[in-house]
């Protein structure tokens, strides 16, 4: 099997056939509140203080109070992993951070020596859709700022904002395709009149992986992967059906 960074997360790492490949940036997507912060957030703090791995966290939107107060909620002591020089989060923007890795000597590059940094979490893409209003120059700097943080040595884990609640929404997979070595999305699904979570791993280059789609919860140490959805389909969509319901629709009530 090839080297693997491992998450750290329960059933993920399973569906990953044992984490994400080295020096690969890896897309999370989900609408607010799906956990895909928490995730990525989860990634960084496992590698720090189960493999050793020390990590950034690049935020676009949230202040570093912000992460310590939602990290203590599942007994994450991110503050305390700063001021041991494991982790670092740093509020800044687009335009500083991609400057920041096109000079040499720059912020990132400085870190990744000092700390030895090997993980990083970008939170989030989408702010980067201010830099251009034109897909095929923004894809262009996404792709160069993606390649930017490989050179550095780092496997990082960016968040991308989803404005569908429940699915339904046409994936994006051409552009992310091309930007992304792998792409895990978070969805809210209705079943029988109540909400769950699902994750799929809907890409996962140079590596086979997961295909099927399985359930996750939000718990008191974070993110659990758990059982596949069993007897469902369209759960991506949002409203799944049982899927013998679906077989008499679609062949005995002709």
């Amino acid at each position: 099997m090839q080297q693997r960074v491992r998450t750290g997360i329960k059933g993920l790492d399973e569906m990953l056939h044992g984490g994400f490949l080295p020096q690969t940036a890896n897309l999370i997507e989900g609408a607010t509140g799906t956990g895909k912060t928490t995730l990525c957030m989860q990634f960084i703090y496992n590698g720090i203080t189960r493999y050793n791995e020390p990590g950034l966290i690049i935020t676009f939107e949230e202040f570093p109070q912000q992460y310590y107060r939602d990290a203590t909620t599942f007994g994450w002591d991110l503050k305390k992993l700063e001021q041991e020089g494991k982790l670092k989060i740093i509020m800044t923007s687009p335009e500083v951070t991609k400057l920041a890795l096109e000079r040499v000597g720059g912020m990132i590059e400085t870190l990744v020596t000092e700390m030895g940094a090997r993980r990083i979490l970008i939170d989030s893409l989408s702010h980067f859709q201010r830099l251009s209003s034109d897909p095929v120059e923004l894809r262009a700097i996404e792709y160069s700022f993606i390649n930017a943080l490989k050179r550095e040595g780092l496997t990082s884990v960016l968040t991308r904002e989803s404005p569908t609640l429940l699915g339904g929404a046409e994936i994006d997979d051409e552009n992310v395709a091309f930007i992304a070595d792998s792409y895990i999305l978070m969805r809210y699904v209705e079943i029988e009149s109540a909400i769950h979570r699902a994750l799929l791993v809907l890409k996962l280059r140079g590596s086979d992986h997961a295909k099927d789609i399985r359930q996750y919860e939000i718990t008191s140490q974070g993110i659990k992967v758990q059982a596949k959805f069993e007897g469902q389909e369209g759960i991506m969509s949002g409203s799944p059906r049982r899927m013998a319901e679906s077989f008499v629709e679609a062949f005995v009530k002709r």
